[in-house]
């Protein structure tokens, strides 16, 4: 893992005990470093504009292992960064993507030129047609460039979460707007970022785009006119541009909270799902597999789950696997299961959870409740509120 060097960090490194390159993902940073008398060598400047540093840069005299990603040079300063050493990976137009990009997605944009062109002008709709293109199936570079696109994901996604703590809630893509269960989870959004906790969702809509929404507000005033709003074109699965316009007009109509309270980890592998517009920050990948794995790996304190089918299940396994292999005490994040006869008659996937927790750690963290009124209660006995 890269070291990210933000503002405030030592420019110099050298109390750093951390080994290995250093990540700039700032001009500030870089700055920082050259005033400071430090020199390029084993940087990773990471999708910087370097055209305004070009006099400073071209009186350096060595880059040794220093990599350019992406970013913006002139021809003089790229021809000089290569011939003192640097390795310049440039910037693709043509793609649909920026795979060196520092930060997480917002949506606004991915959903950039929904207005104008729609849905399937946006840049979220281009990267999925990119992925499905026929012609990039077993091309070196294409896979090269979502490899990295994901793994800036997963660097980006650390830094937001910085030992945060994180409950993840899963649930079906189907639940309507106008549904009880869509209110049941947008109101147990709104109560766990209220205690405290980052609310991270697979980002897309139904149950997944309730709980973003709950947790980006910032009051139940908002929360309430945003129900009533979107219960009016209650069912994405309908047309997503009338669907994505109406809440987007609904996002930009609530007060959302100034903190960063609510995730969405999405997956162009499931392209024909769009990412909700309530998630504050999107870490979107194209490997479906890395995505599922930073989402329940990163809810640190509890994975919450709704009702739900298939993928619902699937990412319940996924959860109780390695719970199932720990062997000594260490504390365990909550499993918690919403719907007793959702998950013991309906899809009895709790017996088998409860016949694998006997007699290990797991059986202590591992629950199943009535309603989403049971959750935070349980999660702030289990983890004490906002550990």
């Amino acid at each position: 893992m890269l070291r990210t060097l933000e503002p405030g960090t030592d420019a110099t490194g050298q109390n750093d005990q951390v080994t290995g390159a250093t990540e700039i993902a700032t001009l500030r940073s870089l700055d920082a470093i050259l005033q400071s008398g430090g020199s390029l060598d084993g940087l990773r400047l990471q999708d910087l504009d370097l055209r305004d540093r070009e006099a400073v840069l071209l009186a350096q005299t060595h880059a040794n292992g220093t990599v350019v990603l992406g970013g913006a040079t002139t021809p003089a300063l790229d021809g000089h960064l290569r011939q003192i050493g640097a390795l310049v990976f440039p910037t693709d137009p043509a793609l649909p993507v920026n795979p060196y990009r520092g930060t997480l997605y917002t949506p606004a944009e991915l959903y950039t030129g929904l207005a104008e062109g729609g849905y399937s002008a946006t840049p979220d709709a281009r990267a999925y047609r990119w992925l499905r293109d026929r012609r990039t199936a077993g091309d070196a570079y294409a896979t090269l460039v979502r490899a990295m696109h994901d793994d800036a994901m997963s660097d980006a996604l650390i830094e937001l979460l910085d030992d945060r703590p994180v409950v993840g809630v899963m649930g079906g893509h189907s639940v309507r707007a106008d549904s009880a269960q869509y209110v049941d989870a947008a109101r147990l959004g709104f109560d766990l970022a209220e205690a405290g906790l980052l609310v991270a969702t697979g980002g897309g809509p139904g149950a997944m785009e309730a709980a973003n929404l709950g947790a980006a507000v910032r009051d139940t005033d908002s929360l309430q006119h945003a129900l009533e709003r979107l219960a009016k074109t209650p069912d994405w699965s309908e047309g997503i541009d009338a669907w994505a316009r109406e809440s987007a007009s609904v996002a930009a109509s609530v007060r959302i909270s100034r903190q960063v309270r609510s995730l969405g980890i999405p997956t162009w592998f499931y392209g024909h799902e769009p990412p909700n517009m309530f998630a504050q920050r999107i870490a979107k990948f194209f490997s479906n597999a890395l995505r599922e794995d930073a989402l329940l790996t990163r809810s640190s304190t509890a994975i919450v789950v709704l009702p739900g089918t298939a993928g619902t299940v699937q990412e319940i396994f996924q959860a109780v696997t390695p719970m199932y292999y720990v062997a000594d005490e260490r504390p365990l994040p909550s499993l918690i299961l919403v719907g007793r006869q959702q998950w013991t008659q309906d899809v009895p996937v709790w017996p088998a959870i409860e016949a694998m927790a006997k007699g290990r750690p797991m059986s202590n963290a591992t629950h199943l409740v009535e309603s989403v009124e049971d959750v935070l209660p349980l999660v702030q006995r289990q983890h004490g509120g906002r550990s």
